[in-house]
């Protein structure tokens, strides 16, 4: 408890050190789908590359869903952790496990038996179609998995403990790597082998993941008869959850419908955006592990009363940040071919993901302010706000940007790509607004006084 409490020391330092394990288990994170790529990439064909591109990015999308929803976890546990109340985290850690359950179960049968539909939904090239579908059923149908390892993850983070997440990231991980090399390059399994060697590392990390909890000393004493839904700690979480997820759920689609634009221009075009969605979670890396981190690090501040601190993680995490995200945009703008060149050896698919990239290059200067200050957001449980401002940005600017230029750009999937940042600029605008709008109405209410 001493170790992960976040109300009291030096706060950049203690941001860091909580920041940086985040950090690495999304770097392990995103290898399950760089390495799925990279893999199918040398060893499957352009249509197998397709594939894994559009059937992750659905994966990926009903999976940050899970996160984001757990997000009321993470805030309620991280809460009543700063209000020196380890027995009501454990009860809402209980209510979540039921929640989810429920919830990994749903996202299973729909993937299995919908596998078709969202492929077609997807607009999957009719080369890689069955390819996809099938994708999708394979991973889909080892969602509750998928559901118990992230949910571990933000739990653990709640209690300001990232290093057991990282951990079980890293097993998970090497279990991934090690099956893509046996399903795909040795039996030729192709995006499907991808797919069979992420539900199974997933399943030895979850299994080695409870074997580590066991022996890991807790706040509280956890027993079986917390695993109910009792009313109070549901509405915690679905208060907290739901707007996150909901917000999530719209963004990751607008995101696909991106995908579905670039998907009608061909299968190079679907597998260089692939290629460039797999670049884009390394070189968003620090922001994302920001907001993540914020989140938790505030909700046990504001959990203890100490607001001020909260403001100053805010400031502190921008600016490290923004130092990353000068550094990914000269990297990615410049020499995005480079990037590229590591997930695919097809020319014309490198070259299409590297001018996808360019536009993701300008968005690595705005992430480090919008990131951050959604942790901020999630942390003081202003998650309708949260949900507002990314639907904002998702159907006012993003979705029609991308329709505008796929019509009068000539299928440069550069100015497609300039949507996203476009989206940023919108909603860091709102976050500004909100922010001042909320210190002013602070500042009154002390002056009434």
């Amino acid at each position: 408890m001493k170790d992960n409490n976040f109300t009291e020391g030096p706060i950049l330092p203690k941001l860091l050190k909580f920041m940086l394990p985040v950090m690495f288990a999304m770097f392990l994170q995103a290898m399950y789908g760089a390495v799925d790529l990279l893999v199918v990439g040398r060893f499957g064909s352009t249509a197998d590359v397709s594939a894994v591109s559009t059937g992750s990015q659905i994966i990926m999308t009903l999976t940050n869903i899970l996160v984001s929803f757990s997000m009321g976890i993470t805030v309620g546990v991280g809460q009543r952790i700063g209000q020196k109340k380890p027995d009501e985290a454990a009860k809402i850690i209980g209510t979540g496990l039921m929640i989810f359950a429920m919830t990994g179960a749903v996202l299973t049968v729909l993937c299995v038996i919908g596998a078709n539909a969202l492929a077609s939904t997807m607009q999957a090239p009719q080369e890689a179609f069955d390819l996809t579908a099938k994708y999708i059923r394979i991973c889909g149908g080892g969602f509750l998995i998928i559901t118990a390892y992230n949910l571990l993850g933000s739990i653990f983070r709640g209690l300001g403990d990232s290093k057991t997440p990282l951990i079980a990231v890293g097993i998970s991980c090497a279990c991934n790597i090690a099956g893509d090399l046996l399903f795909v390059a040795v039996f030729g399994l192709g995006s499907s082998g991808a797919a069979l060697a992420t539900v199974i590392s997933q399943t030895i990390s979850v299994i080695i993941s409870f074997l580590i909890i066991r022996k890991t000393p807790l706040p509280f004493n956890f027993k079986m008869t917390m695993l109910k839904l009792k009313k109070k700690y549901s509405l915690t979480i679905i208060r907290i959850g739901t707007p996150i997820a909901l917000q999530d759920l719209l963004v990751g689609i607008s995101f696909l419908v991106m995908l579905a634009i670039v998907n009608r221009l061909g299968v190079t075009a679907s597998a260089g955006v692939g290629v460039a969605e797999k670049v884009c979670v390394f070189i968003m890396l620090v922001p994302i592990a920001f907001m993540q981190s914020m989140s938790a690090f505030v909700a046990q501040n504001m959990g203890a009363g100490l607001p001020d601190r909260a403001k100053k993680a805010l400031t502190s995490g921008i600016s490290v940040s923004f130092a990353f995200g000068v550094a990914m945009f000269l990297i990615t703008f410049f020499h995005g071919d480079l990037l590229a060149g590591i997930f695919a050896n097809n020319a014309d698919t490198v070259r299409d993901a590297w001018d996808y990239l360019r536009a993701y290059a300008i968005d690595c200067l705005l992430t480090c302010f919008l990131f951050c200050f959604i942790g901020y957001y999630n942390g003081l449980e202003k998650t309708g706000f949260v949900m507002i401002q990314g639907i904002c940005g998702a159907f006012l600017v993003r979705i029609p940007v991308a329709f505008l230029m796929q019509h009068f750009g000539n299928g440069s999937l550069f100015l497609i790509g300039l949507a996203t940042p476009c989206s940023t600029i919108l909603q860091i605008t709102m976050c500004f607004i909100a922010y001042f709008l909320m210190n002013r109405k602070k500042l009154n209410s002390i002056s009434a006084d």
